[in-house]
């Protein structure tokens, strides 16, 4: 097998995913709160560093289901990548968001794997997030309501 290195530095990827559920008027987006450093305690969307060879939309089905312990089968549209320096106090990591809508009223979730706790969250009455997931949310809502 061939192998080339570059001389360049290359950011880590990760995933992160808005998913949304419940009524129009009472939106919610499904958070995780984070169980190690950075932001420990804090509130975050799902999500996690791809796996090698991994498809960015398996990484962020993955990453969701091990999380919150809900399996999304429904589609999940690829918003944008956020990779503005000092995003992940971690290093140099480029993020690519999905945004995703469950019909079925609000899903049972669970904290799993680096989550200690996943809950819904209605929109009018969210918490801190960590990281950029403020802005990462607000690109994801714009997608959904078809802003630009």
């Amino acid at each position: 097998m061939l192998t080339f290195e570059y001389e360049f530095p290359r950011p880590a990827v990760s995933v992160d995913v808005v998913l949304l559920a419940g009524p129009p008027a009472g939106l919610h987006v499904l958070l995780i709160r984070r169980a190690s450093e950075p932001f420990a305690g804090a509130w975050a969307l799902p999500g996690g560093f791809l796996d090698e060879d991994e498809r960015l939309e398996d990484a962020a089905r993955r990453e969701l289901a091990e999380e919150t312990a809900f399996e999304f089968r429904g589609p999940l549209v690829q918003v944008a990548a956020f990779g503005d320096p000092g995003r992940d106090p971690r290093g140099w990591t480029v993020s690519v968001a999905f945004v995703g809508r469950a019909y079925e009223g609000l899903p049972a979730v669970t904290g799993g794997d680096d989550a200690t706790e996943a809950a819904w969250h209605p929109l009018g009455a969210l918490p801190n997030l960590a990281f950029d997931h403020d802005e990462i949310l607000a690109a994801a809502l714009a997608h959904v309501d078809g802003a630009p």
